[in-house]
């Protein structure tokens, strides 16, 4: 199929604009985004500059975004990069895979409604976060067996482990070997990427537009999300019935 030199000039601009802004509105370039939305061909050579890069282009709503693919260690993070950025000075995997934890279980209290969309609340405490994390890692410890963990991919104990040897400190450390601060550099960077707005000063989070449209279009397809989710229910129903 042969393209015209005025479509492969307008995919060149919207991709490049893509990777300087990771998403592109309607409201702000309103030219680009309908010639990527209006003209298959456009949007044919789009994706395929972002197979090329490792990355998706997805439209969600009047937003398209560019979305590095899991292996994309260029646009997107390396494991040892994420592990530096959210956990601790000589962190270990029982770190990093905990700070994956907090960051599954803030989405599991925000995504789980059943209507048009996924979300199921406004807005969430840094404390009320700070307590699902310490029900669900210690409901998990005694409702999975090491043999069920092993099978599932996801090492409660481990986590547990990792989660305890933070201390606690209620002046508000930003400290990573503090729990306070563990979850403040977490949050942080979730809202440097634009998923969620943390205001500080009241300690509350809320979720952005883009995290509504990742979860409600992309995410709660990936059966990595609902495998732990999944986990955390069946960990959550064990206990409840154990104290009645």
């Amino acid at each position: 199929m042969g393209y015209e030199a005025e479509e492969i000039r307008q995919s060149q601009e919207i991709f490049y604009y893509l990777l300087e802004h990771h998403e592109l509105r309607e409201e702000q370039e309103q030219l680009l985004y309908r010639a990527y939305a209006e003209r298959e061909e456009v949007q044919n050579l789009v994706k395929s500059q972002g197979e090329i890069a490792l990355c998706n282009v997805e439209r969600y709503g009047n937003v398209i975004y560019l979305i590095p693919k899991e292996e994309n260690h260029f646009l997107g993070f390396s494991k040892p990069q994420l592990k530096n950025a959210l956990c601790k000075s000589n962190a270990t995997d029982k770190d990093y895979y905990l700070s994956q934890f907090v960051i599954l279980t803030l989405l599991v209290e925000f995504f789980d409604g059943q209507g048009s969309s996924s979300k199921s609340r406004e807005y969430m405490r840094v404390g009320e976060l700070q307590n699902c994390i310490s029900q669900r890692l210690k409901e998990g410890v005694q409702n999975v067996q090491p043999e069920e963990e092993e099978q599932l991919g996801i090492a409660f104990s481990n986590m547990m482990e990792a989660y305890e040897a933070l201390r606690s400190d209620e002046r508000g450390s930003r400290a990573k070997t503090t729990k306070e601060g563990f979850l403040h550099h977490i949050l942080t960077f979730l809202q440097k990427q634009g998923l969620i707005e943390y205001v500080e000063q009241d300690e509350m989070i809320k979720t952005t537009r883009k995290l509504d449209s990742f979860m409600d279009w992309n995410l709660l397809n990936q059966n990595n999300y609902q495998r732990i989710r999944k986990v955390l229910e069946q960990a959550a129903e064990s206990a409840g019935g154990e104290h009645e």
